[in-house]
């Protein structure tokens, strides 16, 4: 693994914050073409004579695969705008020697909002008296028509069920204590009493059991495919609603999709899809006990400014000689 040499070449190609780009010149020569959303491969037409004699290279949704990596002779260090670097093929970086930097919780605070969106919108039902009230359904002769409709629970006093104790569980956290909420965490990488006072940590069934509300934030990997089944749900309290704005395939869909056509537990809330963007004649649009948004968890120009932020902190330490803070492969770091 090599540092980067004085004037090294930067290609961004991720949506980034053009004050931090500007703030990196004192130590590249930045270049920043147009972000690519198609998730082809970095070496695309237009870009691949920069992408030649490029040093580093800050990408996310664009893969730095094989194709990439021969078209960049010259590269030596990745980073991607991602949490974990899906868009990288990592063994490839890895055995030339480029370590590949990573932006954890770029999207903690934003993906907790709208988690939190989710589950306000969900139990006070605003999604579904928004669309009553645009159709023109409410009229003078019952003005107090909606406030029979569409009855929902306070949050005060109630119990919230978090299914990961990560950057984003923790912020959800945080937003249910505002609200008067009590606590239950479900991640077996934490330790008894690790949140203090904030939350138990307890298992996966007792958390189904006992929380009114179920939010969802642990990774995608084989673990966690299918964690929460038909089991599970069966756990839930009839009066309890479950949200989902982490990853869809943590869930068995017809298990949830029959605990809501059945109307055994009270709702859900979701912003991901088993598949996206569902298609037309999804059962979910025939349903009025679910609130849906189109997986736009992390849908905020906050988040471009984050990643950025990270980014240029890792850029930073890689060109004076240091580690960045997150590699996902920190074995180049111990090789000659």
């Amino acid at each position: 693994m090599t540092s980067a040499s004085p004037r090294s070449r930067l290609l961004i190609t991720a949506p980034f914050d053009p004050v931090a780009a500007a703030r990196l010149a004192d130590l590249f020569d930045v270049e920043i073409v147009e972000p690519s959303m198609e998730g082809a491969t970095l070496a695309r037409p237009g870009i691949t004579d920069r992408l030649a004699v490029a040093d580093a290279v800050v990408c996310e949704v664009d893969q730095v695969d094989q194709a990439a990596l021969d078209a960049a002779p010259a590269l030596k260090l990745v980073v991607t705008c991602r949490a974990s670097p899906v868009n990288v093929d990592l063994p490839a970086c890895t055995r030339r020697g480029i370590p590949v930097a990573t932006t954890p919780a770029r999207n903690a605070e934003i993906t907790a909002d709208l988690a939190f969106t989710l589950i306000l919108s969900t139990v006070r039902h605003t999604g579904a008296s928004e669309r009553w009230m645009r159709a023109g359904n409410w009229c003078a002769d019952d003005v107090f028509e909606p406030y029979a409709r569409f009855r929902g629970i306070g949050l005060g006093g109630r119990t919230l069920g978090i299914v990961g104790g990560g950057a984003i569980g923790r912020r959800v956290m945080r937003r249910a204590l505002a609200f008067g909420m009590k606590v239950l965490v479900y991640d077996p990488f934490l330790e008894p009493g690790a949140l203090g006072d904030d939350a138990d940590i307890v298992g996966l069934d007792d958390l189904m059991r006992r929380s009114d509300v179920v939010t969802v934030h642990v990774p995608l990997n084989d673990s966690t495919v299918g964690l929460i089944g038909a089991p599970q749900i069966a756990l839930m309290r009839s009066g309890a609603y479950f949200v989902n704005a982490g990853r869809a395939a943590v869930v068995e869909e017809e298990a949830l999709m029959a605990a809501l056509r059945e109307k055994r537990i009270a709702g859900a809330g979701l912003d991901v899809f088993w598949t996206e963007p569902p298609p037309a004649d999804s059962e979910l649009f025939r349903l009025d006990n679910v609130t849906l948004t189109p997986h736009i968890g992390g849908a905020s120009d906050d988040v471009v400014t984050e990643h950025s932020r990270i980014a240029e902190r890792a850029l930073r330490a890689w060109a004076t000689g240091e580690r960045p803070e997150a590699v996902a492969n920190g074995e180049v770091f111990t090789t000659v």
